[in-house]
């Protein structure tokens, strides 16, 4: 089973969160692939990432740069892993079999009702399937562990 983060967030967005998790994830040695729900979450993505200062290199690509397999983080619209990464992070609800991977990060905006039950949803059905689950939220000092 997948060990699943729920990344509750209530004071960044998605683009600003993820260059410090994705900069963790890469220190670890891991790769990553993040699931976009749209391509407009994409675009915005690829151009938060290259323009991050703190990590001030995250090394990224996706269909549009090609060489997969050079990329140690992936962005995508697809659930697929084609840089071999065992971390997924998914955004906007996207949606990607979690058991596929090692870990799985799964940030959702707080502050949109709709995100905020989907994401609900999403836990009941992982702790259904048996996955090891952890709920994660925004403070005024960084991640703070709830559940």
């Amino acid at each position: 089973m997948s060990e699943i983060g729920f990344y509750h967030l209530t004071r960044s967005t998605a683009e600003q969160a993820l260059p410090k998790l994705l900069g963790r994830t890469l220190a670890a040695g891991q790769r990553a692939v993040v699931l976009c729900g749209s391509d407009a979450r994409l675009r915005a993505l690829d151009e938060a990432l290259w323009a991050s200062a703190d990590p001030d290199w995250l090394p990224h690509g996706s269909a549009a740069s090609g060489e997969a397999e050079w990329q140690p983080v992936w962005l995508t619209l697809v659930p697929e892993a084609p840089n071999g990464a065992r971390f997924l992070f998914r955004l906007d609800g996207a949606e990607a079999d979690p058991a596929a991977f090692d870990r799985v990060f799964d940030l959702f905006d707080g502050e949109d009702a709709g995100q905020l039950a989907a994401a609900r949803l999403r836990w009941t059905a992982c702790k259904a399937a048996g996955h090891q689950l952890t709920y994660w939220q925004q403070g005024e000092r960084g991640w703070q562990k709830k559940a």
